[in-house]
Formats: structure tokens, sequence, C-alpha cells
């Protein structure tokens, strides 16, 4: 398995690389200095902020200083629009911010919506089944925006209102345990609402499926439980597909929902890279970018790791 793992790094390293290339040369289709100088700067003040910037450098030299920082993780370059502030501070700060508010996410995301689409499959046809299907279809087709602006005013103005004090935070984030559940549960609770639904009908397909293979009659047969037909047979079988759909989110963690970041002020990953790309601050685009994109193809090699762990008849050659 080792073996596997640093041929798969291996391969994706050329990967890697044109990703960070890509991201570099589309940045520098616009020209940065002329956007934080304005319109009235002149030819000298130009040259000495391009000089500033390190952007008169050769391109190839910027892409080994970025490869560099990257491979070492010593993201020392400043914050073109914070001087002072460099981008590994900004990435520290940022990646914690996102995990609060997206681990538990999709812990309850998954949790709940594997459970229902288990009992979903197991009542195929009938009403609570109907039912289920019927609230995982509604729950897709309302925009997140719908639950974000109904949770901000009920959740939060509304409640406020009716227990005379303030019970959800809709703007800002204090980080801390005992500040979580003001600046993050509503959040929280609105991504997980949004995600069930997709989540519990993806479910739901892949346990209707495994009803009906074999190994479920003959363990009805031998006089298995319900609850030991779904939890131990069947679960462990449907493992293949939940892990990929779980595994595909992985990444999304650290740069966290860019979404409820912005409409609730939370200064995570989203949040600051967003930001980053409307100030044309490269250092942190770039940085911000690459940690992205190690993380998915990370995700990916993982995803391959854990269908050997789980399904034996997966080898990892």
């Amino acid at each position: 398995m080792f073996a596997y793992i640093i041929r798969k790094l291996v391969y994706n390293i050329p990967v890697y690389l044109a990703i960070v290339l890509l991201v570099m040369i589309l940045l520098r289709q616009r020209d940065p200095v002329a956007g934080l100088l304005g319109k009235n700067a002149d030819a000298k003040d130009y040259a000495a902020k391009k000089q500033e910037l390190g952007l008169n450098r050769p391109f190839l030299i910027q892409y080994g200083d970025l490869l560099r920082s990257i491979f070492t993780f010593q993201f020392d370059e400043e914050s073109w629009t914070q001087p002072g502030v460099t981008v590994g501070e900004k990435l520290v700060e940022a990646v914690p911010r996102s995990l609060a508010l997206t681990v538990p996410a999709l812990v309850l995301t998954s949790l709940i919506s594997i459970v229902v689409a288990m009992i979903s499959a197991f009542n195929r046809g009938r009403f609570l089944d109907k039912l289920l299907v019927f609230l995982a279809v509604l729950g897709m087709s309302i925009s997140f925006l719908v639950y974000i602006i109904f949770g901000q005013y009920f959740g939060a103005y509304q409640l406020s209102q009716w227990l005379g004090r303030p019970v959800f935070s809709i703007h800002g984030y204090e980080p801390g345990l005992v500040n979580w559940a003001y600046y993050m549960l509503l959040p929280v609770l609105i991504s997980v609402i949004v995600s069930m639904g997709y989540d519990t009908r993806f479910y739901r397909a892949v346990m209707v499926e495994e009803t009906q293979r074999d190994y479920i009659t003959t363990a009805r047969a031998k006089g298995a439980t319900r609850g030991k037909v779904m939890f131990v047979h069947m679960l462990r079988n449907a493992m293949i597909p939940i892990i990929t759909r779980i595994m595909i989110t992985l990444p999304f963690l650290v740069t966290g929902s860019i979404l409820l970041e912005q409409f609730f002020g939370i200064p995570g990953m989203g949040y600051v890279l967003l930001s980053a790309i409307r100030n044309n601050d490269f250092p942190v685009v770039e940085t911000f970018t690459a940690v992205f994109a190690g993380l998915f193809i990370l995700s990916i090699i993982a995803t391959d790791i854990l269908y050997a762990l789980f399904d034996p008849r997966v080898r990892l050659q």
C-alpha cells in the first residue's frame, strides 16, 4: 500500500504543477498594479509598485518562488492588501474558522442522511418512503439562498424577538467553544438542511439497490433482525459509494461554504479567497488555490485507499 501511495503522489505531481501554473497565468491576464494605484498614477509610480510587488521578475522565477513556498510550507509573502500580514497568517486564521462550520455540518448531514436513506429503502413503496422522498426532493428544490434568508430572519431575528435576547449571530465570528453555538449553530443547521435532500436521495438509491442483493435475502431467511440486516450487512456493502460521496466533499471542508461564509460574515477560507480575488491580492489567491488543489488530489488518493480497506475485492495495484 505504501508503494501505491508513493506512486499515486508521483503521478499527480505534474497535474498539481499544471494547476498552479494555470492559476498564475490566468491571474496575470489582468494587470493588478493599475487597479491598486488607480487611474491617476504616473509611469514612475507604476514601475515602483510593480517592483515592490515582485511582478517585474521573470514569470518562471515567480512560479518557482511560489512552488518553493508551497513545498516548504513557508508562506512568508505578505498580502498586497494588508501589508505586514503574511499569507501564512491568513491561512492559519481562516482554516479553523472554515472547519468549525463545515466539519459539524458534514458529520451531521452524513449520519442523518444515511439513517434516513436506510429507513426509506427498507420501506420502499410505502407511505413512509414516499414521505421521506417527498421531503428530500422538496429540500433540493429550494435555493440555498432562500434557506439562508429565512434562517437569518426566523432563526435569528424573530427568535431573538420572541425570547427577548439574541440567540444566534448573523454576522461575524469569535473563536472558542463557548462562542461556537452563538456564531456557528445557525449556519451549520442551514447547511445540514440543504445537503440532506441531495445526500438522502443518493444514499437511498444505493440502499435500494443493496436491498435487492442475494445476501440480503439470505440474511432475512436465516432470521437476522431488521436492524442487523440494515446496519451490519447492508451498510458495510454500501460503503463504497458512501465513501466516494463523503471523500469528494473533504477538500471543501477547508475552503468552507462560500455562500454561508459570505452571508454570515465568517472569515473562513471561502470568505478570504473571494475578498482576495476582488482586490487582486495575487499571493493570497495563488496560495489558497494551491492548498485547495493539493487537498483535492490527496482526497482522491485517500478514497482509493479506503476502497481497499472496506472492500476486500479491491486491490491497490
